[in-house]
């Protein structure tokens, strides 16, 4: 699903129209596609469904129309309710007439009686009132119909399903603001494309399931074309997933090495490893310190073990000299989970990027040095495909240019707070322009950045950027973010490419968390276990 500003879909729209596809045949697509959804939706078989559309003045008002047309054609029940629409020489009305339609305008209705009396009898309600060219406060008369229609409807028993066309009326659809008087949607019809106001709050909340229909776009629209914003969906996920064969071995689906571990987050290291092979993963790694390996192995039996020196419960710094000789088989190497932020770990991952083993003359890793040829006693190392999360990413921040340390297009996997450690910026900036900083960033690092928090960026150096559709607070608990880095990891690791691996984790990441906490039954009590645990249900879905 693209996702773009007001701005975009009306550039799109305006060549689209110069190109041939005029407004009313986009019109025709779109309110066939919203009428198509209202199909799909659940209601009683055994009577036929009533369906009230609130016809606003603009493109959304023409959509209802179109989709209550189609919709009587098939045998429902429809009435369109005109909010300062006039009806007199508009041909979707008199369409909708003649397919059986019945008309009532706000202006014969100004006590909202025939409103009141409608919505008791309704089945589904199409908002249409009003599109993407808002302005706060809401016109008084259209505020006071919204006002009646969510008084109404909760005070009935059995209220009808809300459908949005394109956005609930009175949301501002590139910022998220929301008039007072906006009717909660069950389900928004996106036409085309998302509009980026729908992925944040309080727009999101008033949206609910979030559908888009085609309204006849092609590649041949420039501007339709250029968009490189995108909404992750089950299908665009489906489509980034390895195949696995019947006649495959462990050896198909890669090897992740998972750099991990310290005696104060010993569990950080277990989420990440056990989220990898949920992932699909052939083989996990775990290079840990030294010391934790007792308690670890003896809840992953899984795994397979690279124990790394410790000093004080941490990986020391010349570890760097053991994984080294523990590459060769990685397909990808997640750092970070539980680290610990102790300068003896720090000065690991430089010797680690930086290619110092402890021994001299040894080449920056993954680069020869430019100013001479190896010497035969001198060793160069090339990492394996990176993510880099958590601790990993506040040690790393430390580093002179140390994007430049990272094989290309590594995945740093950052929360706001990381991310003000690697940028220098305030989390409040962060948070105020999550895409367009995830975007700024991964252009200059050239590395994919993964912003992590309710409608988590994903955000690619050559300029693409997708988000999550999911914020709940079931997320919000420590360990998650492991199990993120894990997910993320193994998918790297089966040589899945760099954006996508993010893409995907990601979203899988967040369909766990919301069906953890429909399995637990409480948001607040999921732990980031459950989450791991839930992996393997969203997975099974495909």
């Amino acid at each position: 699903m693209k996702l773009v500003t007001v701005a975009e879909m009306r550039a799109i729209e305006q060549e689209a129209n110069a190109k041939g596809l005029s407004y009313a045949q986009m019109m025709e697509h779109a309110g066939y596609g919203l009428a198509t959804e209202i199909s799909k939706l659940p209601f009683p078989q055994n009577e036929i469904p009533h369906v009230l559309g609130l016809v606003g003045p603009g493109n959304n008002g023409g959509d209802t129309l179109v989709a209550l047309a189609h919709l009587a054609t098939k045998g429902w029940k429809t009435t369109a309710y005109l909010v300062k629409r006039k009806a007199q020489e508009d041909a979707l009305i008199e369409r909708l007439k003649q397919a059986g339609g019945e008309i009532i305008s706000l202006e014969h209705d100004l006590q909202h009686t025939s409103l009141k009396s409608l919505l008791e009898q309704t089945t589904i309600l199409i908002d249409g009132i009003l599109g993407t060219g808002i302005q706060f406060p809401l016109k008084p008369e259209i505020a006071a119909v919204m006002e009646t229609v969510n008084q109404t409807i909760s005070n009935l028993a059995w209220p009808p399903d809300v459908v949005a066309v394109d956005c609930p009326s009175g949301v501002d659809c590139d910022t998220g603001q929301a008039a007072p008087e906006v009717i909660p949607a069950s389900v928004t019809v996106c036409m085309a494309a998302v509009k980026q106001g729908l992925l944040q709050l309080p727009a999101f909340e008033l949206a609910g399931e979030l559908r888009v229909v085609e309204i006849g776009l092609t590649d041949e629209i420039t501007a339709w074309k250029n968009i490189r914003h995108a909404v992750a969906d089950a299908d665009m996920v489906r489509d980034m997933l390895p195949a696995r064969p019947s006649d495959a071995h462990k050896g198909t689906f890669g090897t992740l090495l998972v750099i991990a571990g310290s005696v104060n987050y010993t569990g950080a290291a277990l989420l990440a490893g056990k989220s990898a092979y949920r992932a699909g993963t052939g083989l996990v790694q775990m290079a840990v310190p030294g010391a934790l390996h007792p308690i670890l192995a003896g809840n992953f039996p899984e795994a397979t073990w690279i124990l790394l020196p410790t000093e004080k419960g941490v990986i020391a710094e010349h570890a760097a000299e053991v994984l080294m000789k523990n590459l060769d088989r990685a397909t990808a190497l997640l750092i970070g989970p539980g680290l610990g932020n102790e300068e003896t770990t720090a000065k690991f991952l430089e010797a680690l990027l930086n290619g110092t083993s402890g021994k001299k003359n040894v080449a920056p890793i993954g680069f020869v040095r430019r100013d001479a040829p190896p010497a035969p006693n001198e060793t160069t190392v090339t990492l394996p495909p990176m993510v880099i999360d958590a601790d990993g990413l506040r040690h790393v921040a430390k580093l002179k240019e140390w994007h430049k340390l990272l094989p290309a297009e590594s995945i740093l996997t950052p929360h706001p707070g990381e991310m003000a450690a690697l940028t220098g910026l305030e989390k409040d900036q962060i948070q105020s322009a999550r895409l367009e900083t995830a975007l700024k960033y991964a252009a200059e690092w050239g590395h994919i950045v993964v912003l992590k928090g309710a409608f988590t960026v994903i955000a690619a150096p050559q300029g693409q950027a997708t988000v999550i559709p999911v914020a709940t607070p079931a997320l919000a608990r420590a360990g998650t973010g492991d199990v993120l880095a894990g997910l993320i990891g193994g998918l790297r690791a089966q040589g899945v490419p760099p954006y996508e691996s993010a893409i995907a984790g990601a979203w899988i990441h967040a369909q766990a968390g919301l069906m953890a906490a429909e399995a637990v039954g409480d948001e607040a009590s999921v732990l980031a276990g459950d989450v791991m645990e839930s992996i393997r249900l969203v997975l099974s879905g495909f």
